[in-house]
């Protein structure tokens, strides 16, 4: 089973940090941010430490990396013609940036309408995936499942869908389905995921995911917050979750965890993503292995 956890890329480690930490937690696969996902500040290719990082990653049985764009390039606003083209000049060589580490995929929010409505807002994020993707070579954008919050696009299939009809290369477009995401739109994974499975069948094809988000939920199903809580402890709970990474049709896929650091303290909270590992692997959830960190 491919499984991980989004890890840090950061100090002169870089790309080798990553696959280390990754391996830390008896992962097969793995998410990096190529910078802080607040901003959109990066360092220049030859200081990621790729080719070793890569080596690394071989050797220790890890999968291609997921690499997860920053959470404020946002493609579906053009109220301010230069940010909108900023967001665009980013993607294009964030993409160029993942192209280098390896990654297949590159995961998207589709980005937020800001009031300028659905329509318009799917528009602006077609065309802005359509300036970056320029042919048929390279790693996919694996937009995103969202949760609904304010007026985030790709809340739903349908909203997804017309993203993919409008590319102008679809094969490009890949999904990346999130837990927590599609619990707090109203997806019921809990309860009925095969379902939720045949929806997305339906109006996209199962053969588009190319990433999946592994995260329980704080909120009750159609919240629309996003607010991810560890496995088994939210709203979705762990026999759910463990359907999800053993679904068959998921085999191939990387399975990567977002859950939250634990701890009382931030300064002291640790990641959860070694033991989450483990419980999702074996099937053998411990509802009290969070109580020494309280």
């Amino acid at each position: 089973m491919y499984i991980g956890s989004h890890v840090s890329m950061k100090g002169k480690e870089m790309f080798i940090g990553s696959v280390n930490e990754a391996s830390s937690y008896g992962s097969t696969a793995m998410m990096i941010y190529t910078g802080a996902p607040q901003n959109t500040r990066r360092k220049e290719l030859a200081e990621l430490k790729i080719e070793e990082g890569t080596k690394l990653r071989l050797e220790n049985q890890i999968m291609a990396p997921v690499v997860h764009a920053p959470y404020i390039v946002n493609l579906a606003n053009d109220k301010d013609k230069e940010k909108q083209q900023f967001a665009i000049d980013f993607l294009s060589k964030e993409m160029q940036r993942a192209a280098a580490l390896g990654a297949e995929h590159v995961c998207l929010h589709p980005g937020s309408h800001v009031g300028l409505g659905v329509e318009k807002g799917i528009e602006n994020i077609v065309y802005g995936l359509n300036q970056v993707l320029t042919s048929e070579e390279g790693p996919k954008i694996a937009l995103e499942t969202m949760a609904g919050k304010g007026t985030e696009l790709g809340r739903n299939f349908d909203e997804l869908a017309q993203m993919i009809a409008g590319v102008n290369h679809p094969e490009r477009i890949s999904i990346t389905l999130d837990t927590c995401h599609l619990n707090d739109a109203g997806y019921d994974v809990k309860n009925h995921f095969s379902d939720v499975l045949a929806e997305f069948d339906d109006k996209i094809g199962i053969d588009k995911i190319g990433v999946v988000h592994v995260n329980d939920s704080k909120n009750e199903l159609g919240a629309g917050k996003d607010r991810h809580e560890n496995i088994g402890f939210g709203t979705i709970g762990f026999d759910a979750l463990y359907e999800v990474v053993h679904e068959p049709r998921f085999a191939h896929l990387p399975k990567i965890l977002e859950t939250p650091y634990v701890g009382k303290d931030k300064k002291t909270a640790v990641a959860p993503y070694k033991k989450e590992i483990e419980m999702l692997k074996s099937g053998n959830f411990d509802a009290n292995w969070r109580d020494k960190y309280q």
